[in-house]
């Protein structure tokens, strides 16, 4: 046994590379590619400037321009254990504090005389280490004003070359030099190297200018780069992870991103988003198996019975029934007060029930404290993940069963005198449950990746309302950080299920 859960743990690592890469390939070929969302949103700005410097900064961020193999060959290393360079530290906030990323270099330079003072020894400025003005301030609040200087800073440069490269274009089509444009009419510095500029019209003039401006920008972006880089090596905060080489090799955690959508770590919003999906599925899972099984136990012995053909007919109702209209019948009428209005719209919580008790109490009124009031809430998207179930496992435990109770050795027990109790619980029941471990093991998945339409109708903020909106928006850190984790659990659940088997069914044997 042990020879085969190593093997099969082996094997999970070529396959989750598949997996990932599938993912990572779709994200990056999709139309729009990463942060689609936010062009679309951004087209409807007055300030098309801004639209253009967020692009370039997330092109630059993520690495866009790079091929895909690239790119994924980066995030690879940024979820591996095994980290390269310094180590990161860790701010009070659980937020990681990495070293700046080194800027691009500005494209065509041999074209531009850089303006006075504007080329920079890169060597002098990263010794830096005096901070003007900020020197009543601690180390933290130090380290996160030049960090978002920094960043800023980096934000403007970037979105300069962007700028560049359209006013590129432009002069292009101008000059007659369409040849060296892409597909798109878009203007790649590299296609114009070793052509001679022609330094004269109103086209000339406006790369000439909007050259400079990139000067001047890479000159803030390096310097701010440098304080933030000095005040990084002046270690502000813990750092992390096990050093193996310093500076330069290290062990740490997996580094999921941060998403961009929503300028947070993903780590955090899943964090956030998982418990409320696993409140959820550990509430309706028991449900569903506590009725469906012994439900398909008793259809199983009493066969053709009212008992069997009740529990059917009606089992299958309620799986014809779709999510959507249950999930939209409840809110209509159960929850509208104009009906019934038992039970709440949305959410999890009344918006007074952090000053509750954790138990109901009954004082000078009833108040149904914070337990009472979670179940309260949770009640209607329980009942639209539950109903659906029943009658899946309940029909597979009953074709289980039946198969069982016909074999020979059921037989023999009979004639045994083994009481039928005993046969039915101790020996049809454990040989019935290899098919409902396959199902079983197929819940854990589930608990991570969250039921999409039923956290949308009621308004849940669990893992699928957290997808479906890094889907919509194309969050590459989101999407992949999901894939990997419900991939993992979903490798390990068909190991569990093996190791299962063989506690379950004697004659498996993995020797």
């Amino acid at each position: 046994m042990g020879t085969y859960i190593a093997r099969r743990l082996l094997l999970m690592i070529p396959t989750l590379l598949g997996i990932t890469l599938l993912v990572f390939s779709l994200v990056a070929m999709a139309p729009g590619g990463i942060g689609a969302g936010l062009q679309v949103s951004g087209g409807q700005m007055s300030d098309t400037s801004r639209v253009m410097q967020m692009q370039a900064y997330l092109e630059d961020r993520y690495g866009l321009n790079d091929p895909v193999i690239v790119q994924y060959g980066r995030w690879l290393a940024q979820i591996s254990p095994v980290k390269f360079g310094p180590r990161f530290q860790l701010a009070p906030s659980g937020i990681w504090v990495k070293p700046p990323r080194d800027l691009p270099d500005p494209p065509l330079r041999g074209w531009f005389e850089p303006p006075s003072g504007a080329e920079l020894d890169l060597a002098a400025v990263s010794g830096v280490s005096t901070f003007e003005g900020m020197r009543s301030m601690d180390a933290h609040e130090r380290h996160r004003s030049l960090q978002r200087d920094s960043e800023a800073a980096r934000r403007a440069y970037v979105g300069s070359i962007r700028g560049f490269r359209e006013v590129l274009a432009d002069y292009a089509r101008a000059q007659g030099l369409q040849d060296l444009l892409d597909a798109k009419g878009a203007a790649d510095p590299r296609r114009f190297e070793g052509v001679t500029p022609i330094r004269q019209g109103t086209a000339w003039d406006a790369l000439a200018a909007a050259a400079q401006a990139m000067h001047t920008a890479q000159r803030s972006a390096v310097t701010k780069a440098a304080a933030e880089r000095a005040s990084f090596d002046a270690a502000p905060y813990p750092r992390m992870g096990v050093p193996l080489v310093p500076d330069l090799l290290w062990l740490g955690s997996p580094d999921l991103g941060v998403a961009f959508s929503k300028n947070r770590p993903v780590s955090e919003l899943i964090r956030s988003a998982l418990p409320v999906t696993l409140l959820l599925n550990l509430i309706a899972f028991p449900i569903i198996y506590l009725i469906a099984i012994p439900t398909g136990v008793l259809a199983a012995t009493r066969r053709g019975s009212w008992f069997d053909s009740a529990s059917g007919a009606v089992f299958l109702m309620l799986w014809s029934v779709p999510t959507v209209l249950a999930g939209v019948l409840l809110i209509g009428f159960v929850a509208n007060q104009q009906y019934l209005g038992l039970f709440p719209v949305s959410g999890l919580h009344d918006t007074q029930a952090e000053t509750w008790t954790f138990l109901p109490t009954f004082g000078s009124g009833f108040e149904r404290g914070w337990l009472l009031d979670l179940l309260w809430h949770v009640a209607l998207p329980v009942t639209c993940l539950v109903y659906g179930g029943f009658a899946v496992l309940s029909k597979q435990c009953r074709a289980a069963m039946l198969d069982n109770l016909s074999a020979d050795y059921v037989r023999t027990a009979k004639a045994k005198g083994v009481p039928k109790v005993d046969v039915v619980i101790r020996h049809v029941f454990r040989n019935s449950l290899l098919p409902l471990i396959t199902m079983f093991v197929g819940i854990f998945p589930a608990m991570l990746g969250g039921s999409v339409v039923v956290e949308r109708i009621f308004s849940v903020p669990g893992m699928g309302t957290l997808i479906l909106e890094a889907i919509d928006l194309r969050d590459r850190e989101i999407i992949l950080a999901n894939t990997f984790m419900i991939a993992c659990v979903n490798l390990l659940a068909l190991l569990l299920a093996d190791i299962l088997y063989a506690v379950a069914d004697p004659r498996v044997s993995y020797e």
